[in-house]
């Protein structure tokens, strides 16, 4: 007969959630250590390594965002969508865990294929699903007429956050109403063929 998984206790996810984003402030991305975190947590770290297969995932989840991602924000039209979207990830971004991990978080998987491809695939992919969703509702309003390459929408929706307050250091407060006009002109414009 087989044994059945114990379910995971989700006050142990949160422990170690917890536990990373009050090291992150005390310490800085590169302080961090799964030791740390198991010890805040007071936990062991195998249970860590049965949520996050490395630090930058689990810097990630508790910085940024978990790997269940809720629903792309639905307002009724396109313009409503992508700036609600943008106001979402600035949000994400701009939290103090985020503030002191996304620099060091994206150097460690910029210099790294393998932990890059395991981001795409556990978080990245999860991203570009709820976009895929949300440009298909936009397809089925009649506001445009094919999905648009969501890998690219992707990278034009998050790629200025990132820009605006890591790169150029400049208050995002008016970013998702003005990026989202951006896009929205961007994807509805029709494509000129040479």
């Amino acid at each position: 007969m087989a044994r059945m998984a114990r379910p995971r206790d989700s006050r142990v996810d949160e422990a170690i959630l917890t536990a990373t984003r009050e090291l992150l402030a005390e310490s800085g991305y590169a302080g961090l250590t799964m030791d740390a975190v198991a010890e805040r947590a007071q936990i062991g770290k195998a249970a860590i390594y049965r949520r996050h297969a490395t630090k930058q995932e689990m810097v990630f989840a508790a910085a940024v965002h978990g790997a269940d991602l809720p629903a792309p924000p639905d307002t009724g039209t396109l313009l409503g969508d992508l700036t609600a979207l943008v106001q979402e990830i600035v949000d994400h971004m701009t939290n103090p865990a985020a503030a002191a991990a996304l620099p060091g978080l994206m150097g460690d998987i910029a210099g790294s294929p393998e932990l890059a491809a395991r981001f795409e695939d556990t978080m990245v992919t999860r991203q570009k699903l709820g976009i895929g969703q949300l440009l298909d509702r936009a397809v089925t309003r009649g506001e445009l007429t094919v999905v648009p390459d969501v890998s690219l929408v992707h990278a034009l929706v998050s790629g200025p956050v990132f820009a605006v307050i890591y790169m150029q250091n400049r208050s995002p407060e008016r970013l998702p109403q003005q990026l989202g006009v951006l896009l929205h002109a961007a994807l509805t414009t029709p494509s000129r063929t040479a």
